[in-house]
């Protein structure tokens, strides 16, 4: 009775949407305040932790042998457990408001093809966090609430999530999922291909960070003008071993990332071929809604709109759909019951 008191005096609850690449905390009236990279940095002699977020990114590639830069995520699921554990406690108590005495309840976001022994490491890594409770929700839910689809309607509403370790394809109606795909693809595979085609047609070496760089700056998932742009692209000789530039294309990046797309575009269309006759049509009429960071690829929705002949649109801000939709999910305790994973 006193913790639920204090808990209704000083509000501490908070909604995170745990990604691959990205850790995104949303607190009811604040909106999201806090947006960091989901890596952590450790001292390889005792362990303990160096960086959390951006600053243990800044060290990817640049770290002595006396510190581990991590990345605790793999496929939006916890790759290992006790960094996941350390880097949810520097981010619940970096968003929680100091005068609060009381832990907060905690809704986090997941992949829709989680399994039960994943979805227990992911609750018990908040819970020693500080979290007082713990939700989680289907991530393709929680897009769809973020990209203000009406999914307590009848009508269908399909969601293509693209983020940096998953891509989530799901079908929603009255609340639920009615078909869904989780594919273990997204941005960091993007970004692999682009490593892997530097090193194969240039002999060149590149650290994953520049990768995104390069993707951002010219990548592109369909035919556009700037394929002819160039971009200067520095790493290690494979043969020499000294520091060496090169210039690449967009075109040629995006040729080397024809194999993920084409993979998100493959699943796309096997959720379609899986959807009830009845929703169909309501996806012929509504479209397909694009969330995550992957979502900001060029031409990903075009590409799509031409293989699945439906009309494609991209949610506003699609890096933070999903936070926005969790924090959604947050104010209705009845909804949050029923969307939510059992415990």
């Amino acid at each position: 009775m006193l913790q639920r008191a204090l808990a209704q005096l000083f509000p501490s609850d908070m909604a995170l949407d745990l990604g691959t690449a990205n850790t995104l905390v949303h607190v009811p009236g604040l909106g999201i305040v806090l947006n960091e990279p989901s890596i952590v940095a450790v001292h390889t002699s005792d362990r303990s932790v160096l960086a959390v977020g951006k600053a243990a990114k800044a060290m990817l590639g640049r770290a002595p042998d006396s510190i581990e830069v991590i990345r605790p995520l793999r496929h939006g699921v916890i790759a290992d457990y006790d960094s996941t554990a350390k880097m949810l406690n520097h981010f619940i108590r970096q968003a929680r408001r100091s005068r609060s005495p009381v832990h907060p309840r905690v809704v986090i976001s997941v992949p829709s093809g989680i399994t039960q022994v994943e979805r227990r490491a992911v609750q018990e890594s908040a819970t020693h966090a500080g979290a007082r409770k713990v939700y989680l929700i289907p991530e393709p839910v929680a897009a769809a609430l973020g990209a203000g689809l009406p999914v307590t309607k009848p009508g269908a509403n399909m969601i293509v999530d693209v983020g940096g370790g998953t891509t989530e394809v799901a079908v929603i109606s009255l609340s639920g999922i009615v078909h869904s795909i989780s594919l273990r693809v997204g941005g960091e595979n993007m970004d692999d291909a682009i490593i892997q085609h530097v090193r194969k047609s240039h002999g060149l070496l590149i650290g994953e960070r520049q990768a995104e760089e390069i993707k951002i700056a010219v990548g592109s998932a369909y035919p556009r003008d700037e394929d002819v742009a160039t971009l200067p692209v520095k790493g290690r000789d494979l043969i020499r071993g000294l520091p060496r530039t090169i210039v690449v294309t967009g075109a040629e990046i995006r040729e080397a990332l024809r194999e993920p797309v084409i993979a998100i575009v493959e699943v796309v269309r096997a959720c379609l071929e899986q959807t009830p006759p009845e929703l169909a049509a309501d996806i012929v009429d509504n479209g397909i809604t694009l969330t995550g960071g992957g979502a900001l690829l060029p031409g990903l929705g075009r590409l799509l709109s031409i293989e699945t002949e439906l009309p494609i649109t991209v949610a506003d801000d699609p890096l933070t759909a999903a936070v926005r939709g969790v924090g959604r999910v947050l104010d209705d305790s009845v909804f949050l019951e029923q969307v939510a994973f059992a415990s």
